[in-house]
């Protein structure tokens, strides 16, 4: 019984057990109301953050080509990376997903909500000692603005006509309204840097809670606590260590043995296996994540759409959800949108494995020959066995699948939206409007499916300036439409986010937002041990 009322007593302390509900468990046990209050007491104390400690994180997706610009910022690696050395202007809430301040401490709109004005927090040091101001602000959202620089949030900032200082405020101008503006600041690439990182993009500068001290590309990345840090809600650790480890197994080893304290991407077919380790703990999350086979509708031979039609029906998605997710996750629908986004359209047809409709478009396609797919272990859990159950599922409809397997170092800047079949992932975005505007948009460079439609665009913007909610769901419903039966987006399934830790740290938090908790995992653990 002991046992079981320290770990309700942690549970109310960590949050996720109310008060009422604490004392009324320890009411059922027996406990008195005095001593009840009084085990909740002692355990807020004893389970509240510990600074101090060595964070060791051991991290699937690094690679030698990564950098520290957040501009440039593709793998996971490099996303904690940067949620650990810069802040963006919005945060977004864990489990709501609305936006939150963060460098912006407050914001409004015009009516008509082209206009937004942001007031930008004071006080607040660069890692270099400098304090942070509006221009630098300004000259970081203008570099994500300019197509030089090859942003991942240049699909955003291209909507954007005009950015200016007024006095402690910032001042963006739309081409047109769009109510999601504060949530499309929160992108991860936008990291604030000194001089808007225009002079030194790749110096690792940010306001973050954790000064970068060392940086390998496709080895570690070492931080060390940044004592000036304007939050004191986050940051625990004394020092930081991001080792890259890209196979699985050893990934799973190194936190077995207590060699790391945290670990992403875990493989679903090891679950049960690390359960039974009693120091391991799964972090699991549901999210919007999803696993992807994209394919370029500017090449050949997939600027067919039957032929496109054809690898959409020969997908067998629940086989992949039983045997890749292990059930850590749900069958998708060829559009990158799930039930977590508001209004989500939940009447369009569920698409299924049909071997026959696959055979119809592939003979209608007048393609001849295999058809090459690219894959790797990097680029989802499971990656590789899952293009071989996609490869037999398409031998039933006639359908030759030729995989090639390539290295995970290099897999993100030369095979992911560089060659034109291959298997990816996508971790989601706060609002539908990023999650198009960013992956689907023409102008937008991670289109990464060559998706380019100029009715789809104006669909777009208009979506986004309209205030009519049922108009905006209806709009939203005939994009994802165009995407799942035009697009180069074969989206089998949305994954759970499976991460783990050992029981010497605590603070996980669940985030609906991206894997890793959003990315914020290493600045939320501290150590208890």
């Amino acid at each position: 019984m002991n046992d079981y009322l320290k770990f309700l007593g942690r549970e109310a302390a960590l949050g996720r057990l109310s008060r009422r509900e604490f004392m009324g468990r320890a009411a059922a046990v027996g406990l008195t109301a005095p001593l009840a209050a009084s085990l909740l007491s002692s355990s807020v104390k004893a389970a509240g953050p510990q600074r101090g400690g060595h964070l060791k994180c051991g991290l699937e997706g690094g690679a030698s080509t990564d950098v520290l610009d957040p501009a440039k910022f593709t793998s996971q690696f490099c996303f904690m990376v940067g949620r650990n050395y810069g802040d963006t202007l919005i945060e977004t809430h864990p489990t709501t997903g609305e936006a939150l301040p963060s460098l912006a401490e407050s914001w409004e709109a015009s009516p008509d909500a082209k206009v937004w004005t942001f007031k930008i927090r004071k006080g607040v040091q660069f890692h270099n000692g400098k304090e942070m101001t509006i221009d630098d602000v300004l000259a970081t959202l203008n570099r994500h603005s300019d197509e030089q620089s090859q942003s991942g949030a240049l699909g955003i900032m291209k909507t954007v006509s005009s950015i200016k200082a007024d006095g402690g405020s910032l001042v963006v101008s739309l081409e047109d309204g769009n109510a999601d503006l504060p949530l499309l600041l929160s992108d991860y690439h936008l990291v604030i840097q000194p001089g808007g990182g225009v002079d030194e993009p790749n110096a690792g500068i940010g306001t973050g809670p954790y000064k970068v001290a060392s940086f390998e590309p496709g080895v570690r990345a070492t931080f060390e606590r940044n004592t000036n840090d304007w939050r004191d809600d986050r940051g625990f650790a004394e020092s930081v260590e991001m080792l890259v480890i890209n196979d699985a197994t050893a990934r799973t080893a190194a936190l077995s043995s207590n060699q790391v304290h945290f670990i992403n991407r875990v493989d679903p077919k090891t679950v049960d296996l690390l359960k039974r380790a009693p120091h391991v703990k799964i972090q699991n999350t549901s999210g919007r994540g999803h696993y992807v086979f994209i394919m370029h509708c500017d090449k050949e031979p997939f600027a067919n759409n039957d032929l496109r039609l054809a690898l959409k029906y020969a997908m067998d998605r629940e086989t992949l959800v039983e045997k890749i997710l292990r059930g850590f996750g749900k069958v998708g629908n060829d559009f990158p949108i799930n039930e977590t986004y508001a209004l989500f359209p939940e009447d369009i047809e569920q698409r299924g494995y049909d071997p026959d409709k696959a055979a119809f478009h592939f003979k209608k396609s007048g393609h001849d020959g295999s058809v090459l797919l690219r894959t790797s272990e990097v680029a989802f859990p499971g990656a590789v066995d899952a293009a071989v159950l996609y490869q037999e599922s398409c031998k039933k409809a006639g359908i030759e699948i030729e995989i090639k397997r390539e290295p995970g170092d290099g897999y993100w800047s030369n095979v992911w939206n560089a060659q034109p079949f291959c298997t990816s992932y996508w971790g989601g975005r706060p609002t539908q409007d990023q999650m198009y505007t960013t992956a689907y948009y023409s102008k937008a460079d991670w289109n990464d499916t060559k998706f380019f439609r100029p009715d789809f665009d104006k669909l777009l913007i208009e979506a986004r300036a309209e205030l009519d909610q049922a108009k905006r769901k209806d709009m939203y419903r005939e994009m994802a439409i165009m995407v799942r039966d035009e697009g180069g987006l074969i989206l089998p399934m949305f994954n759970d986010f499976i991460n783990a830790t050992t029981n010497k740290v605590d603070g996980y938090v669940h985030d609906i937002g991206n894997d890793m908790s959003n990315g914020y995992a290493a600045t939320r653990l501290w150590l208890t041990s």
